[in-house]
């Protein structure tokens, strides 16, 4: 498990890149150092412009890159070793969830997350990223072993979305991502969630509550697709970009309205582009909550507290009427 896994390096364009791919053919075709340097400087100053004034839709694109890292891809990076382990000891093992225990920097951590897979082999053997019941029992069975020794949990969050089958209603989908929702807050030891890329539905809230949770800047976190919620609301699911606007499923939104702590920044393209860079800065932000750990920072309560406070919200009291005019000259 600590050989290191890399996304694939092949070059898929989504839509709104395109200017920008012929920008860069444009570089390679000039003929002058000269020429070639102004194009360069066009070209930077195109991605510079384009990926910071992404729409929300954009930035769900890039969420679902088909070459973003995935869990393992970043753990291979960021720990020095990880042990999976497997089995929920009822039903049996899921291996869209992955779990084990590992070292960061010295450190022994417990490790959980899903696994969306990078071949289509391994994408339908793991379902997408989308974990089954016996999977959010094999997270709920790391988080005890992680308390009954006082070791800090990792997760990693990356799932489209609860599992939509009906075998996985039949087993009681439902009910145990509650309990596992339940179990992150009650857990006696400190919990780091990170929203990777996809942070979709009951899928994603099973193991993304906790003490520090933080998102990568072109992730996203969202209740439902904006496909599904474009059908629900407008029974047109053409206006999926309406909704995801609508929705606020940007880091730099949820972290304005408090569900976020943190955002990790991303090269400009996505984590893709760049994936050593996304993993030292995902390194960074779990070594400094593991420093919050050793200085006692993270308890249940606070956790409880913090969560318990988001979607609270103030309702203004209403304007008083204007007084009608004096027409009597009084």
């Amino acid at each position: 498990m600590s050989k290191k896994r890399s996304a694939s390096t092949g070059n898929v364009l989504l839509p709104f890149e395109k200017e920008l791919a012929d920008l860069q053919a444009a570089i390679e075709a000039a003929e002058t150092e000269e020429d070639k340097a102004e194009r360069r400087r066009v070209f930077e100053e195109t991605r510079t412009k384009t990926y910071a004034e992404l729409t929300a839709w954009q930035r769900i694109q890039l969420a679902r890159h088909p070459q973003r890292p995935r869990m393992l891809d970043y753990t291979s990076r960021v720990l020095d070793d990880l042990v999976e382990l497997h089995g929920d000891r009822a039903v049996g093992d899921d291996p869209a969830m992955v779990c084990g225990i590992g070292r960061f920097q010295g450190e022994t951590v417990f490790v959980m997350g899903q696994q969306k897979g990078i071949q289509t082999d391994e994408k339908v053997r793991r379902n997408f990223g989308m974990a089954h019941p016996e999977g959010y029992r094999k997270a709920m069975r790391m988080m005890r072993l992680a308390e009954r020794y006082g070791f800090p949990v990792l997760s990693f969050v990356d799932t489209p979305a609860a599992h939509p089958g009906i075998e996985a209603e039949r087993f009681g989908q439902g009910p145990i991502i509650a309990q596992s929702m339940m179990t992150c807050l009650e857990l006696k030891t400190p919990i780091f969630s990170a929203i990777l890329s996809e942070g979709g539905s009951g899928g994603a809230l099973a193991i993304a509550v906790g003490d520090w949770v933080t998102m990568f800047e072109y992730a996203m976190y969202v209740i439902c697709p904006p496909e599904r919620c474009a059908e629900i609301l407008w029974r047109d699911v053409e206006q999926k970009e309406l909704a995801a606007s609508a929705m606020r499923v940007s880091a730099p939104e949820l972290f304005e309205l408090g569900a976020l702590d943190s955002i990790m920044p991303e090269a400009d393209g996505g984590a893709h582009r760049a994936p050593d860079a996304a993993a030292a800065v995902l390194s960074e932000e779990i070594a400094k909550f593991l420093h919050g750990c050793r200085q006692g920072q993270w308890t249940p309560e606070k956790r409880q507290a913090k969560f318990r406070a988001m979607g609270h919200f103030l309702e203004a009291a209403p304007a008083a009427a204007a007084e009608p005019a004096d027409t009597d000259g009084d």
